[in-house]
């Protein structure tokens, strides 16, 4: 039995429907296009992280004077602001024509280049005053060119993961942690005096951490120490790494847990525990870049192992009461597929099939402003229960083991409210093995390759449909399987 109380425990922002739309440069693109346009149609993301690609805008003219073109900057930008997202812009790369070197690139991908043939530049700058000119002209332009009020309702990060050498400094080992803390330190001042001259307003912060505790700890001292202006501290935050599933190491969202309280416990120890964390890159399993021909285990992100995983870290997150301002996902390897279902993390796969998490994502934007308190007896459901001011309810609920797996039976389940629901509107959406799953169903169906038939039948399998709409219930039946994952709306 589970019980919906009337009894609202806090007020809850929703900070778990964001996204990291990688790569930055398909926003102009037709395929990227295509899902900005489903995920602001769905209102399935709320906040997009991007780069600046500052390698697109900066160019030397022919006396070697540093000159500025923002044109391609402009339309990604103006592409995000008409679909209505709000941003996180993380500066970066470095452009050749500032770095201290071109020798230091890599690709950040699985394969030999980035998207479009690019690379990314490692090096640091090769004077920091040049770095702090970057960063104040392209803020001063989208302050001039969105304003001021927009803007500063942004989020503004330096660099990503410069405490490794995929990102930063790439001559360097992975343990070369006081080296690019040393030059990173550099990096936020500079990014810090560049975007205050323009205002104080805006909202700046890093690092973007990657995995290290020392670098970050190492850093906030140094931002402590230098009274740095850090509205918010960026942390990532992946449940495993795919060799770890041949160690025998399985998916649980404890780990995802464990992570955020050692980011809290070295947050704490240098005394920055009051400041707003942004978990800007999250997922059940790193390696966006790779996919099943890597890893066999990586096929859960196709189905509704993925879902069920999304809302038990959702719950999870509220239930310790963690000091998290938002949580993006990381979708990555959208432009590496070559069929529908192999394992890499994103939304869609090539034939624009939604999958199970990203039906989630939408499940989870309709909870409203209040979480409630509830009572349940079974120690593997796990709910969000929430309502608005006019006592419309939205509850998140999803049945999963310790490890996702299909370890505990299926059983019925019946959710009754404190207050009659009888002459309300009663909507009930899911997500499990036999619903809204089309990877199960491409399974079961034995496709290899899809014809366009299949690919409408897939595609329409994974259109979110409410499952039941109707008024004069009193109590709410479930059947929940393993990694079953329902929203309930009562309105």
């Amino acid at each position: 039995m589970i019980k919906i109380s009337d009894a609202v425990v806090k007020k809850q922002e929703n900070f778990w429907n964001g996204c990291l739309f990688h790569p930055t440069d398909a926003i102009e693109d037709p395929w990227g296009k295509r899902i900005l346009d489903r995920m602001a149609a769905d209102g399935s993301i709320h906040t997009v992280r991007i780069y600046t690609m500052f390698e697109d805008i900066l160019y030397l003219d022919e006396h070697g004077a540093l000159q500025y073109d923002f044109r391609v900057s402009d339309l990604r930008l103006d592409y995000m602001i008409e679909k209505g997202y709000s941003l996180l812009l993380a500066y970066g790369g470095m452009p050749d024509c500032i770095a201290r070197t071109t020798q230091n690139k890599t690709s950040v991908s699985f394969n030999k280049t980035r998207y479009k043939g690019k690379m990314w530049n490692s090096a640091p700058p090769k004077d920091y005053a040049l770095w702090e000119e970057v960063c104040y002209q392209y803020t001063k332009h989208i302050v001039e060119r969105y304003g001021l009020e927009r803007v500063s309702q942004w989020h503004m990060q330096c660099f990503n993961e410069a405490d490794i050498p995929w990102f930063f400094m790439s001559e360097l080992p992975p343990e070369a942690h006081q080296e690019r803390l040393v030059e990173y330190c550099k990096l936020y001042e500079a990014f810090e005096r560049g975007i205050r001259k323009v205002s104080d307003d805006i909202l700046i912060g890093g690092p973007a951490l990657a995995t290290f505790h020392e670098f970050l700890g190492g850093w906030l001292d140094h931002v402590r120490e230098k009274q740095l202006k850090l509205d918010f501290i960026s942390v990532h935050n992946y449940g495993m790494e795919p060799p770890q599933f041949y160690e025998n190491k399985k998916i649980a969202v404890s780990n995802n847990v464990q992570n955020h309280l050692k980011h809290l416990a070295t947050i704490k120890e240098h005394g920055f525990e009051n400041t707003p964390i942004i978990i800007d890159e999250w997922g059940m399993a790193s390696g966006g870049f790779v996919n099943r021909s890597v890893c066999a285990e990586l096929m859960r992100r196709e189905t509704e192992v993925f879902s069920a995983y999304f809302a038990k870290l959702i719950h999870h997150f509220i239930y310790h009461k963690f000091n998290v301002k938002q949580m993006l996902i990381c979708l990555s390897g959208q432009h590496e597929m070559t069929e529908d279902f192999t394992g890499f993390r994103n939304f869609f796969t090539l034939n624009f099939i939604a999958k199970p998490i990203y039906n989630a994502y939408i499940l989870a934007s309709k909870l409203k402003g209040y979480l409630l308190d509830a009572a349940v007896d079974n120690e593997n459901v796990f709910m969000v229960p929430t309502k608005d001011e006019k006592d419309n309810y939205a509850v998140l609920l999803t049945y999963a083991s310790e490890h996702l797996e299909e370890d505990i039976p299926t059983i019925e389940e019946t959710v009754t409210f404190e207050t009659s629901i009888k002459d309300k509107q009663v909507t009930m959406w899911c997500i499990d093995k036999k619903t809204t799953n089309p990877c199960r169903l491409h399974e079961k169906l034995g496709i290899e390759q899809p014809t366009e038939e299949q690919i409408r039948l897939l595609q329409e399998e994974g259109r979110l449909k409410p499952v039941f709409v109707g008024t004069g219930v009193d109590e709410i039946k479930l059947e929940l399987s393993p990694n079953a994952t329902y929203l309930i709306t009562v309105e």
